[in-house]
């Protein structure tokens, strides 16, 4: 015991003494001038298109107005579809087919009446589908859609609703005519522009703007196959865009042995050695040792 407090005694004499010697301040590097990170820069608005290219994206409203509701959508419909089984109709003598008519027409505006969903919270096929992204739960959200394919168009439109108010609509295109080679997203780029204009160009999508309305053209080749047009009301997506916000529900939550899988930073894992003492019991059970 002697022995240990002595060799304390000296061990704290030395720090002592060696801390009452001046240190030696060693000469200062010239600090670095830390490189100013350059800001990202912000993507600005898509390019306005000409006068004849909005006549002709015009077109795809189809007869539809903006703020138009499901109700006065039908009317419209209604409306192209009684003009065309009228002509039908009146091609031919035979009566039973013309009963047989008025009743597709009937049950066509029926059938486009019924695909209508409130997108309320509940799941709903269309959450995994070419219209995923455009919209969203609880947002006093709607939609309804129609297969186009008179004409000899192969097309299927989507009617999307805000507070009731029609404010966008997505075609998606008829693919069929492109070459299953040349389906990609430089054929679709060549094409939209050409009957449009140069677009701003960013992941899949080429976007113009048009007034009283913006566009949107999507590649969804690689997941659905598919290919769409949107033309929507700007003003209106400043709502609906703030209303989604508002609404967005907390990230999902992962359980802590997936977080131990994909954390990164490792702050989020199971404590093996708090549950040492469970793991060791499971290894007896099973036979085994320590």
């Amino acid at each position: 015991m002697r022995l240990i407090k002595i060799a304390l005694l000296a061990a704290l004499s030395s720090t002592v003494a060696y801390a009452g010697t001046p240190a030696k301040t060693p000469a200062k590097a010239p600090a670095k001038t830390a490189k100013k990170a350059t800001p990202a820069k912000k993507a600005g608005p898509p390019p306005m298109v000409s006068a004849e290219h909005k006549k002709a994206l015009a077109e795809k409203f189809g007869g539809f107005k903006f703020g138009m509701t499901k109700d006065e959508v039908l009317g419209v419909l209604q409306k192209q579809i009684d003009e065309r089984y009228e002509d039908k109709i009146k091609a031919t003598t035979d009566i039973a087919q013309q009963d047989r008519y008025r009743k597709d027409k009937k049950a066509e505006l029926s059938r486009v009446s019924s695909t209508y969903v409130a997108f309320d919270a509940k799941t709903t096929p269309w959450d995994v589908s070419i219209v995923e992204g455009e919209f969203a739960h609880n947002t006093n959200e709607a939609m309804m859609e129609r297969w186009e394919n008179e004409g000899g168009k192969n097309q299927r439109r989507f009617f999307f609703f805000y507070d009731n108010k029609l404010w966008k609509m997505y075609i998606s295109l008829d693919v069929s005519i492109i070459p299953e080679e040349k389906r990609n997203f430089d054929t679709f780029k060549s094409v939209m522009e050409g009957q449009y204009g140069a677009g701003q160009v960013a992941d899949g999508t080429i976007a113009w703007r048009a007034g009283e309305f913006d566009v949107r053209a999507i590649d969804r080749l690689k997941d659905y196959g598919a290919l769409g047009l949107v033309v929507e009301d700007p003003n209106v997506r400043k709502e609906v865009e703030a209303q989604r916000e508002a609404h967005k529900g907390p990230p999902q939550e992962h359980n802590s042995i997936i977080n131990s899988v994909i954390d990164k930073d490792n702050k989020d894992h199971p404590d093996m050695k708090a549950n040492g003492g469970a793991v060791d019991a499971v290894i007896q059970a099973q036979g085994g040792k320590k």
